[in-house]
């Protein structure tokens, strides 16, 4: 089914808006000297850390035109939790679009990513698509709830049936992925234009980084009642600093006991340069209780800590503590008594 110009203002990811671009013989050089797709690729990036959501021009072509210099300047920025944000901005607010969709577009989508995927009689109402098992793991990685998983699935052949909700929400995760894997590019030269505009971005997003991430994080985690190992560990992880095997063990189990989710934790990792997705996922789901035995593991004790030199400026709260937790618990409730 032939793709409208409205279509690939949608999904401007797609081979037949790139190919949309080369026909109007835009280089990036035209594109970026535009006033209005510099604004609107500046806005698109700006929602991804914001609320406010950028307007959507009258034009397509401008829609069209913005997503690669948009994907430019996140490549230039070059702030992976930036590119995280940006990608699954980005992907939930196509999977808005897709859930609109008629089956054939949403077909063409997942052709784009050479899913094995077919649709069923319509006398199947309830599971209109099926998704051959390969796809179906490659893109429920992030996906923890028990529904997702392969052995509560109808499954068929190596085919898995899904919902048309569930065939898009597959397709949002597909898309995040390939979004972020654009914004790995190296980009080396910028137009003085797009350069400035980069810089104004990188400096606002800075600035907001830690309150963002503050505010993905579960009410009941209090940053300032860290204890003082803890703390430190957040700060170097937080600025891609390198930790220890038992740093590391002790900031994750520390985390996961608190609330904070395997996600978010998984998500403090990634500003690591040794950062690997699927080992780390294992790694913080194993100690959160979510694989193997299921059981949640405990950080080490403080007498430990101190034998690997983990245990740093310790305070009042810390004398005679069991482990990070306890002092973290006696400075809730000095905060909570005051």
């Amino acid at each position: 089914m032939p793709l409208t110009k409205d279509d690939l203002a949608k999904y401007p990811f797609l081979l037949q808006a790139q190919n949309y671009i080369k026909q109007l013989n835009l280089t990036i050089q035209e594109l970026t000297e535009t006033p209005q797709i510099i604004k609107h690729a500046q806005q698109h990036i700006t929602a991804s850390f914001d609320a406010t959501p950028p307007q959507p021009p009258k034009n397509p072509e401008i829609e069209i035109a913005s997503f690669p210099v948009a994907t430019m300047m996140v490549a230039a920025i070059n702030d992976k939790y930036l590119k995280k944000r940006y990608a699954l901005h980005e992907a939930k607010k196509i999977h808005e679009h897709l859930k609109q969709e008629p089956q054939e577009t949403i077909l063409e989508i997942a052709n784009f990513f050479k899913w094995n995927v077919e649709t069923i009689p319509p006398e199947t109402k309830a599971y209109p698509f099926t998704l051959h098992f390969t796809n179906y793991l490659q893109n429920t990685t992030t996906l923890q709830q028990t529904e997702w998983k392969l052995i509560n699935r109808q499954l068929n052949k190596g085919k898995v049936y899904l919902t048309q909700h569930e065939a898009t929400r597959l397709l949002q995760e597909e898309i995040r992925k390939h979004i972020e894997a654009k914004l790995d590019t190296k980009v080396s030269t910028l137009p003085p234009e797009v350069k400035e505009t980069v810089e104004k971005l990188k400096n606002t997003f800075t600035a907001r980084k830690g309150a963002i991430k503050l505010e993905e994080y579960p009410k009941t985690v209090d940053l300032e009642a860290f204890p003082p190992c803890i703390k430190s560990l957040y700060n170097s992880i937080s600025t891609g600093h390198h930790l220890s095997h038992i740093g590391r063990f002790t900031l994750t189990t520390f985390l996961v006991n608190i609330g904070m989710t395997a996600e978010n934790v998984i998500d403090l990792f990634r500003t690591l340069s040794d950062f690997n997705e699927r080992l780390t996922r294992y790694q913080v789901e194993h100690i959160a209780g979510q694989r193997g035995s299921r059981t949640k593991y405990k950080p080490p004790k403080c007498s430990t800590l101190q034998t690997h030199g983990v245990c740093i400026n310790p305070d009042e709260d810390c004398e005679k503590a069991w482990s990070p937790l306890t002092c973290y618990k006696r400075k809730l409730n000095k905060k909570t008594s005051s």
